[in-house]
């Protein structure tokens, strides 16, 4: 028995040693672009490249805000993800609450259609969804990248996968005592809906912030970028200066991946509670 327990011990220990290098070896990379950010300039061209910095200095930091707007398009990227994340919750999870519990001529039938949308590229749709925001007079504006972005069939479906555990007899008992369907929406509904509305909120502002493509597509005017378009632009003007750049790439990704380190867990939560109760 002893000998089992030690096995036991020795192949644990051996699990967690290999996912512990692992996990040093894909943090290497956003290590080193941190250290990178507070080396003085040019340190960062030297071979072989230093790990740490020689003396720590914010002026790259200093320099990013004060010379680029990079304080702007922190503004923007922030206006933008939070204007996306709380239209997409709204129109997401009234979607997913009608496709799960409400009977409407050919709702299976929708359904399946919008399912087949998840295999088709999204930048296959990119040029006729430019056209459109062109006729609508969205493009160049911040209108052009959260309009596209309220609806996503993804959100609809985590949704909808949660929301039919949700019981009948509740809904029913609701609409005996004379409530209306938006009255059982917000005050029956979206409560119980709370787990799966972190989640989908967590994945729909990650979503925005790192979005790249679209932004640069519809975005023409420098003071309208958002962070990883003006990184983009940065790396273009300031080719030689590594250490700015990395403080662009910290600025930029810092912020969303500690507010996914911060909410992980009821982001996993979500998503095993929408697979298992769907």
């Amino acid at each position: 028995m002893s000998r089992e327990i030690g096995q036991s011990r020795w192949h644990a220990w051996w699990i967690n040693g290999g996912l512990t290098v692992l996990a040093l070896v894909s943090l290497a990379p956003l290590l080193w672009m941190l250290s990178v950010s507070f080396m003085p300039t040019g340190e960062a061209a030297h071979f072989p490249p230093p790990l740490l910095p020689s003396s720590l200095t914010t002026a790259n930091y200093h320099e990013l805000f004060a010379r680029t707007g990079m304080g702007n398009n922190f503004i923007n990227s922030l206006g933008v993800s939070l204007a996306i994340t709380l239209g997409s919750l709204l129109l997401n999870t009234m979607a997913g609450y009608a496709f799960a519990k409400l009977r409407f001529a050919g709702r299976e039938r929708i359904f399946q259609v919008l399912l087949a949308a998840l295999v088709i590229p999204a930048q296959v749709a990119m040029l006729p969804l430019f056209l459109l925001m062109k006729q609508l007079g969205l493009v160049n504006s911040f209108g052009g990248v959260v309009v596209p972005a309220l609806a996503s069939v993804f959100g609809i479906f985590l949704v909808r996968q949660y929301a039919r555990s949700i019981p009948d007899e509740l809904l029913e008992a609701a609409r005996m005592d004379g409530a209306g369907e938006m009255r059982i929406f917000f005050q029956i509904v979206l409560p119980m809906l709370k787990p799966v509305l972190v989640t989908l909120s967590i994945f729909t502002f990650m979503g925005a912030w790192n979005d790249f493509m679209w932004p640069l597509i519809v975005l023409t005017d420098q003071e309208h970028y958002t962070l990883p378009v003006a990184l983009a632009t940065l790396s273009r003007e300031h080719i030689m200066d590594v250490e700015m750049m990395m403080a662009g790439a910290v600025v930029t990704v810092v912020p969303v991946l500690l507010l996914f380190l911060a909410l992980q867990r009821y982001y996993i939560q979500g998503l095993l509670l929408g697979s298992v109760k769907g």
